[in-house]
């Protein structure tokens, strides 16, 4: 079954490249998820209006491999807050350089915390 690309903007988009590689040529799942982390952690940033921390990260289910000089792109969305957390999807699509098709190679759900000046949790503005 194809999945549909999403038609909102993306989160961040980036290059995966030979440093980030093991040694079979494959990208790291570790860098991948590092990708993602960083995607969820601006939109909660955004959502927060400031400092969140990562928390937990749910069901993460790598589909398909990142080669080297594909492009990747992650979408996260806010799926739900709560007082002080924030739980956002991450996709991460591929698109290899010289192509045009592209295709979800991973998913996950990350738990944010937003946290005051001392690093404690606080309230999501408008929770």
């Amino acid at each position: 079954m194809k999945q549909e690309f999403p038609k909102h903007d993306p989160a961040i988009r980036t290059i995966a490249m030979p440093a980030d590689t093991n040694p079979s040529g494959d990208i790291f799942g570790g860098w991948l998820m590092a990708q993602m982390d960083l995607a969820a952690g601006n939109t909660a940033a955004r959502i927060a209006r400031g400092r969140s921390a990562t928390i937990a990260v749910d069901g993460i289910h790598f589909l398909q491999p990142v080669h080297v000089g594909d492009e990747v792109t992650l979408f996260a969305e806010l799926e739900s807050v709560g007082r002080t957390s924030m739980k956002i999807k991450v996709e991460a699509w591929r698109r290899a350089r010289d192509g045009d098709e592209t295709e979800k190679v991973t998913e996950a759900l990350f738990t944010f915390v937003a946290l005051d000046q001392m690093g404690r949790p606080r309230p999501v503005p408008g929770i």
